[in-house]
């Protein structure tokens, strides 16, 4: 039987997706040929790779996450950990790789879940449909003899009738499908995340790969299993869970444009991997105009030392100057 999700457009989805839409427009109009791209592309794969394991419950901080790909080496952390965020990001290399792909198939299917999960699977075989049967919390996925057509459905709607409806709606009906299928005995979760931002890949939608959409499900887990359940409770009724994902999305965007503002703020001339605080300092003072030591120390819930470690590397690369005497002194905007 052809898979044919059930959604409505409501006035708050309808609204999120023209948000959405608008947000985006901002961040391609200043996303054109700028230096600090790449720089925020590495920083959005670490996000990405961090949040999705995250929710699986790795235990690795950001820092660590990042430390794992630019060192490219076992570092002196929890080895299957360090193993997991490696296969993620080989994940996401995959379909960067393949983002303007037009049709996908199951072998690409079986073989990014092979990339992302093949070193650290608890059971079955990566790569492979499950062949035995699972269960999720409360939920009980269809059986494993039902697998392979219901992903063929899946595909078969993915490759003709997803493309007729904004990538906003798509992706987040791949993700709830993808999941609800559960077609692996093990890496389920974080294989059908990087469907969904495949999706925005391939459509055109996050054509520079800077959106992190994992951290907004992440930062609320218990939210986001909710609201996949909540679909079930629902009849299988998507539409909660669509306004759910827009939110997501456009928070993820709402971030997005403010990292592209505070980078901006040098006209592409630094090449900096802005950190999670090095960012919140550049928001702050931003919306402040300038601010004392202890202010931003205070501000950040850090050490006197720990904030000077801030703001050092902003102040070198130009971002940033103290103004006024020693005393006195303030950090603002350069």
């Amino acid at each position: 039987m052809a898979y044919e999700p059930k959604f409505t457009i409501t006035p708050k989805l309808l609204g999120l997706v023209e948000s959405i839409a608008a947000v985006r427009e901002r961040i391609q109009a200043a996303a054109v040929e700028v230096a600090w791209i790449p720089a925020l592309q590495k920083d959005t794969r670490a996000r990405n790779a961090h949040s999705s394991t995250a929710i699986e419950g790795n235990p690795l901080t950001l820092e660590q996450v990042r430390a794992v790909e630019e060192q490219g080496t076992i570092l002196p952390l929890p080895t299957r950990s360090q193993r997991e965020v490696i296969g993620y990001f080989a994940g996401l290399r995959y379909i960067q790789k393949f983002a303007t792909k037009k049709a996908v198939t199951h072998a690409e299917v079986c073989r990014l879940h092979m990339l992302i999960a093949g070193d650290v699977m608890d059971q079955g075989k990566a790569g492979v449909y499950r062949d035995v049967e699972v269960r999720v919390g409360p939920y009980l996925p269809p059986k494993a003899r039902e697998v392979k057509g219901l992903m063929a459905d899946l595909l078969q709607w993915w490759n003709t009738k997803g493309a007729e409806l904004s990538p906003v709606l798509s992706q987040g009906i791949i993700h709830y499908r993808f999941e609800s299928i559960h077609p692996f005995a093990d890496g389920n979760g974080r294989t059908g995340r990087t469907l969904a931002l495949w999706e925005l890949y391939r459509r055109g939608f996050d054509s520079h790969h800077i959106f992190s959409t994992d951290e907004f499900y992440w930062e609320d887990r218990p939210r986001y299993y909710r609201e996949l359940q909540a679909v079930r409770e629902r009849g299988e009724n998507l539409t909660g869970f669509l306004e759910y994902c827009s939110e997501g999305l456009l928070m993820t965007l709402t971030r997005v444009w403010h990292r592209v503002q505070q980078l901006s703020v040098t006209k592409g001339k630094t090449k900096l991997l802005l950190r999670p605080k090095q960012e919140q300092v550049l928001f702050l003072l931003k919306a402040q105009g300038g601010m004392t030591p202890r202010q931003i120390w205070e501000a950040l819930g850090v050490s006197k030392q720990g904030a000077l470690d801030t703001l050092r590397p902003l102040m070198k690369a130009g971002l940033i100057k103290r103004v006024g005497t020693q005393k006195n002194g303030r950090y603002v905007l350069k």
